[in-house]
């Protein structure tokens, strides 16, 4: 009897299972859909956004020493990720890596883990996604009230269904609907870089990194960051400990590479695509990132890039549009909605479908109810759980003010980047025999960085979000005991109640013992 805490699905029945009918997805993605998909997701709100208020609230000029600090991270997890995606090229990504090595109820919370990333990830830059709207179309905002201080952002619910719809249809659609609206934001982002040239003044890059500022004095300590209240930091901005601090935050501008890993199922040549999609858009996005937060920078004095308050109390963060406002160039203002508006589009589209393929396989395995994962005949999509993700999530950025949460997406990825690199050491240890199309150069040195990387990042994340992700979690645990332990598949399969399934076989009874 195994333990229900620690037992496996082996890389042979995870790859079998990719051929049970009705539990099929289609293989129709090359390399460059993957890393259409990888840069898609990863330019959008960071760039856009995040890049400037973090500036001009935690790091400075020293912005761009931020993302470099990021971007190593994620390369190192990025690395990992290749690794165990041409390993196991099965839908699910870190959840599935996990269940390969570490057990079933590991796996469990990472893929528990892996749908607050996405879930709130998509809900968030749905929400961005729609006060963008105003600005390209010449109206205030999306937002209407609905009576009782309850309010309706029409805008995000509208990107949601398109994305849905799109997702239903089919992947390879959705990829090259992605293709597209990337190819805008790129230009839009190229221009920005070249434009922003001229205007760069050499005095705004001085000093680097701005001595600290202590925050004022009714902060409150859990809104420091976990470090700095460790070490007796406090909650500052600029210093060293706003640069680190400011390497956490945006973070969140990387996440979505690892979607590309969610869809190694319905790659044609996995093995040598996934690794190539992965690495090829961490590289490009890198590059943008890095080229455009020195432009910002050196247009503006991150004096003026700092938040402000209005007069009804709410924050006003400064964004790229702004700084070249500040320089004379307003033609630029709207070009660059429409770039943050196409960037948007794709970040919440590519999110929607890693979390659509994590639920997919979590439900096939039975931790969730199974006849969730049943994929359409027509479209060879997992239609029925994209259109209950899309209801969710909808709900979510239609109705709640969950701007607060992208610290909470941060903390999930970070936690499964230091699985999935734990589990590449395990799994060379454990299975050396499995065929790797890709392997992390260094042995296990490489492995061991990221976990360390990943782990400095968490805790320069703010207490409270510490505090919100340890809440998911322990509701995670009590799903866990209540539903999935019970419905295990692979619990199932060991106990007799159902069969394996093989893919050089029929068909046996295994849709009918459910």
């Amino acid at each position: 009897m195994t333990n229900p805490l620690t037992r496996t699905k082996s890389v042979e029945q995870s790859m079998a299972d990719t051929d049970e009918p009705g539990h099929r997805l289609r293989k129709s993605l090359g390399a460059w859909d993957l890393t259409v998909f990888g840069v898609s997701v990863v330019i959008g709100a960071g760039i856009f956004t995040v890049t400037v208020s973090t500036a001009g609230d935690k790091a400075g000029p020293a912005i761009s020493l931020a993302f470099v600090m990021a971007a190593v991270a994620c390369a190192l997890a990025a690395l990992c990720y290749a690794e165990f995606a041409s390993t196991v090229p099965v839908a699910g990504s870190a959840y599935t890596f996990g269940y390969a090595t570490f057990g079933e109820f590991l796996a469990w919370i990472l893929g528990w883990d892996l749908i607050l990333e996405f879930a709130v990830g998509a809900a968030v830059v749905a929400k961005g996604w729609s006060s963008y709207l105003g600005n390209v179309f010449g109206f205030d905002d999306a937002v209407v009230r609905v009576g009782g201080g309850v309010t309706f952002d029409w805008g995000a619910v509208f990107i949601v269904a398109v994305v849905a719809i799109l997702l239903v249809l089919g992947t390879k659609i959705a990829a090259w609907f992605s293709a597209t609206i990337t190819a805008i934001k790129v230009a839009v982002v190229v221009m920005v870089i070249i434009v922003g040239f001229f205007y760069i003044k050499a005095a705004n890059f001085t000093p680097v990194v701005p001595a600290a500022e202590k925050a004022a004095s009714d902060a409150k300590p859990i809104d420091s960051s976990l470090f700095s209240l460790i070490t007796g930091g406090g909650d500052t901005s600029y210093g060293w400990y706003g640069v680190l601090a400011a390497a956490s935050i945006v973070f969140f501008a990387f996440i979505g590479f690892d979607v590309v890993a969610t869809t190694a199922e319905e790659t044609r040549f996995p093995r040598k695509d996934v690794p190539r999609g992965i690495l090829g858009s961490l590289a490009i996005v890198t590059v943008l990132y890095v080229l455009v937060t020195v432009v910002v920078t050196g247009m503006a004095s991150y004096t003026q890039l700092k938040t402000t308050t209005n007069a009804d109390g709410t924050s006003n963060h400064k964004n790229l549009a702004d700084v070249f406002e500040m320089n004379g160039v307003t033609w630029a203002e709207k070009i660059i909605a429409v770039g943050a508006l196409a960037g948007l589009t794709t970040v919440v589209m590519v999110l929607m479908l890693g979390q659509s393929r994590v639920l997919f396989a979590m439900c096939r395995d039975g931790l969730l109810p199974r006849p969730l994962a049943k994929t359409s005949d027509r479209f060879g999509t997992p239609a029925r759980l994209t259109v209950i993700i899309a209801v969710v999530v909808a709900v979510v950025a239609g109705f709640f003010p969950i701007n607060k949460l992208e610290e909470m997406v941060n903390v999930g990825t970070l936690f499964a980047f230091v699985v999935v690199a734990a589990g590449v050491i395990v799994l060379r240890k454990t299975r050396p025999d499995l065929q790797r199309g890709f392997k992390v150069p260094g042995g296990p040195v490489l492995p061991v960085l990221a976990i360390i990387s990943c782990l400095w990042l968490m805790l320069n994340l703010t207490a409270l979000t510490w505090v919100r992700f340890l809440v998911w979690m322990a509701i995670g645990v009590v799903v866990y005991y209540l539903y999935g332990m019970r419905h295990s598949v692979v619990g199932k399969r060991a106990r007799g109640e159902m069969p394996s399934w093989d893919s050089d076989k029929k068909a046996t009874s295994l849709d009918k013992t459910e």
